[in-house]
């Protein structure tokens, strides 16, 4: 298996069980450890307006995302599907996502979650991958 697609796979398991530490939170209703920033930050992000789209939670949707990345790469690994960009497209719509949110954090509630920032990096790393390798 190629390097590009190994990165793939390891980036978005990564993001796999980001997105699943913040569902589970979510679900028990309980905070979520915020790392390298101000407890009350992660708490800010979580609990604002932003924190979904279209209703959808973010944590939610990026489960999604990355799922279908890694499930899809070993498709392509192995020569099941020869189409490499839905890979692409799912990277695209993250990678936009993503920095979006950062700005978001950034310049409107001025505070920054570790586990969205992990995840602007899984898709800047996954944009690298599958665009630029």
């Amino acid at each position: 298996m190629p390097l590009q697609l190994k990165l793939v796979l390891i980036v978005s398991a990564i993001g796999i069980f980001d997105t699943l530490y913040l569902i589970y939170n979510k679900i028990r209703g309980t905070e979520v450890l915020c790392l390298f920033f101000p407890k009350k930050w992660c708490q800010k992000v979580q609990k604002s307006k932003y924190s979904k789209t279209f209703g959808i939670p973010n944590s939610y949707a990026g489960f999604c995302m990355y799922t279908f990345l890694f499930v899809f790469t070993i498709l392509f690994a192995y020569g099941l599907t020869t189409s490499f960009w839905p890979i692409q497209s799912v990277v695209a719509i993250g990678f936009l996502f993503s920095f979006y949110f950062l700005y978001i954090q950034g310049f409107v509630l001025k505070a920054f979650c570790t586990w969205c920032v992990l995840s602007a990096i899984n898709f800047a790393i996954l944009a690298y991958a599958t665009f630029l390798f």
